[in-house]
């Protein structure tokens, strides 16, 4: 048999027969790993550890430790459930069941259900572990799994479509049920040490809104109780801290149905928010000599379509017709930016030419996956996009990386890198993509990151590596990103003079150093749990007279020594511990009491959120600190002496 090379982790090769399985691979490399394997990583994807190989490819073993295995542990939950289902409930039909980043969660139809059916599937789920049934992979004909499934249209249309050239695919049998899936799974149901069914939710088949509508049913799956548990705590604790919550109790934003859905209002206290975060990312861009610009919300499709962006993002536009001409709400800054550049005429000494926009985009996601301001139809993007000659796209890459670095440690928020490779459906050659994932690689090597390679996940046009934050309570959020493109600029024909008076292509470098900010807004309200940086805060200092008597000293401390800060006198006839109970609610970072004593000294009483506080603190002493904490952006308190 004809030989296909195997090139491990360590970047060492193996030879092997083609046809070898995963795990034959795994046998191959030691006796101890082929039997602790669990699955594949094949070129990037998660496989079975049954799945043979007939070209040469990059092989990750899964096994217990592998970081995959949860993943493949809440796959095979997923199928626990859907068997739990089908046993009290004989006619509910199975569409699709995969894992996700925190369980897993199926789609189906033919039954009623509510959270009220949760305790006798998990009881039924529980018995089904129990049993330790072997999960076992069958290879069926397509043909047969079509008449297996000729009551059930959805797994039907997927053997039709996806499977469309396939003659054989695959089932995953335990016991007397079995489920037409790619896998991959754990060896038995035994294997998955805890479940937990947390919620349903409707969705459309195959999420497109002119679809079925399905029953989702959300759940999780641990290796043990304890990590159940633990996780089940966090949950709760970002119950509390939901952006959507405390956006309502802070007064930050609202996303009203009566104006449309994915489309938020910004209330003074977040724009507050906002105006503070648009100066700080300002600064850096104007550190480093950008020239901002602005772009309208709308352009002919014309556009679009020589950027490329029509062919590929035209499901996902708002598209109008004007005068019998096509529009569309822009999905996307960079044409735009790119059609300033051309209308200049460019040389060698000018470039780099570093264009910046807080520019709204607009993007049709399907409605059940508009949440909050985690996923929106308008957003906005701290935007920039840098025209450089390709001797100089290293240095550039590495100063939006300075950038990022700045976001990040002034936040205090810990990240994860990836450089995201050429996806299936993009624009260029082969050797385009090629010369542009070296060069990021060797940003990466270079700065000294660990770092995941996501393999197709880079942007249409190209490469790009992608920073992801990860909050108070371990998740992951999208954020900062810096992309390199060698194809725009071909389609926009842009040209500068060289120093051989030629006329050559720049490359144009495309990042953004929060990602969008109503996404990065989302994460510092869940991060901070509404707990702003004091500089950050919409309302930074809160004024609390003791009495009608003290009003007038109030507003001279508010006017005369703290005009520079946002801050409000709480005048209402309340007693003093209400308002200091409102101000808390409110988490206003500090709260000053005056009454009597205070206005005779020419002092105040400070007090802060975390219910610290400090009696005859002068004016002139408490607005130092306050500057301090401001300009310097603090995010831990710290308090006056």
């Amino acid at each position: 048999m004809s030989q296909i090379v195997v090139t491990l982790p360590d970047g060492s090769e193996l030879d092997v027969e083609a046809g070898s399985s995963v795990e034959d691979v795994a046998y191959e490399i030691g006796p101890g790993l082929g039997s602790d394997t669990i699955a594949g990583i094949v070129d990037g994807e998660l496989t079975d550890k049954d799945e043979p190989l007939y070209e040469d490819c990059e092989l990750v073993i899964v096994t217990e430790q592998s970081e995959e295995y949860l993943q493949v542990l809440r796959h095979s939950a997923a199928h626990i459930f859907a068997q739990a289902l089908q046993r009290l409930h004989p006619d509910a039909k199975l569409t699709i069941g995969p894992p996700t980043d925190e369980g897993f969660y199926y789609d189906v139809t033919g039954v009623e259900l509510s959270e009220s059916d949760f305790e006798a599937l998990e009881s039924e789920m529980e018995a089904i572990i129990d049993a330790d049934y072997e999960i076992e992979r069958v290879e069926r004909s397509r043909d047969e799994a079509l008449e297996l499934y000729a009551d059930n249209e959805y797994k039907r249309e997927i053997l039709e479509t996806e499977a469309a050239d396939e003659e054989t695919v695959s089932f995953y049998v335990q016991n007397d049920w079995q489920d037409l899936c790619r896998g991959p799974h754990v060896d038995s149901t035994g294997e998955v040490g805890a479940v937990k069914l947390l919620s349903i939710a409707a969705a459309y088949w195959r999420g497109d809104e002119d679809n079925d509508t399905l029953t989702r049913v959300y759940g999780t799956a641990f290796e043990s109780e304890a990590d159940l548990e633990a996780y089940l705590d966090r949950r709760e604790q970002a119950k509390e801290r939901d952006h959507r919550k405390l956006g309502r109790e802070l007064d930050l934003f609202s996303i009203p149905d009566v104006t449309g859905p994915g489309l938020p209002l910004y209330h003074p206290n977040g724009k507050a928010i906002l105006r503070e975060l648009e100066a700080f990312v300002d600064g850096l861009n104007d550190a480093q000599d950008y020239d901002f610009v602005e772009t309208p919300h709308l352009f002919r499709t014309e556009l679009w379509k020589q950027s490329g962006h029509y062919e590929n993002y035209v499901d996902d536009m708002f598209l109008l017709d004007v005068n019998d001409e096509e529009y569309g709400l822009k999905p996307m800054n960079c044409p735009g930016h790119a059609t300033i550049f051309q209308q200049g005429s460019w040389s060698y000494r000018d470039l780099p030419i570093r264009y910046a926009e807080n520019g709204k985009v607009y993007r049709k996601e399907q409605r059940g996956e508009l949440s909050g301001l985690s996923r929106v139809w308008a957003f906005t993007i701290d935007d920039g996009h840098l025209f450089v000659q390709p001797e100089s796209i290293e240095r550039e890459v590495n100063v939006v990386m300075d950038q990022i670095n700045a976001v990040l440690e002034t936040f205090d928020l810990d990240y994860d890198v990836a450089l995201a490779t050429r996806p299936e459906k993009s624009v260029g050659s082969d050797g385009i993509w090629e010369q542009a994932e070296s060069q990021l690689r060797d940003v990466l090597e270079a700065s000294g990151m660990d770092y995941d390679v996501e393999a197709g996940d880079g942007a249409f046009y190209g490469p790009k590596i992608d920073f992801s934050f990860r909050d108070a309570l371990g998740r992951n959020w999208d954020g900062p990103t810096v992309q390199l493109d060698f194809n725009m600029p071909e389609r926009f024909d842009l040209s500068y003079t060289g120093e051989d008076n030629e006329e050559h292509q720049p490359v144009m470098i495309h990042r953004a150093l929060y990602g969008s900010y109503e996404r990065f807004f989302m994460v510092l309200i869940e991060h901070f749990d509404g707990n702003f940086p004091t500089w950050l805060a919409p309302e930074q200092v809160r004024i609390l007279p003791v009495s009608d008597d003290n009003i007038g000293y109030a507003k001279q401390l508010k006017n005369r020594y703290l005009g520079d800060f946002r801050v409000e006198i709480e005048d209402r006839s309340w007693t003093v511990g209400k308002k200091i109970q409102t101000a808390h609610d409110d988490r206003v970072p500090y709260m000053l009491v005056v009454g009597d004593n205070e206005e005779e000294a020419g002092t105040v009483s400070v007090r802060d959120r975390f219910e610290e506080e400090a009696k005859d603190v002068g004016i002139e002493t408490f607005r130092a600190h306050l500057e301090g904490e401001v300009d310097e952006k603090r995010i831990e308190p710290d308090f006056v002496e």
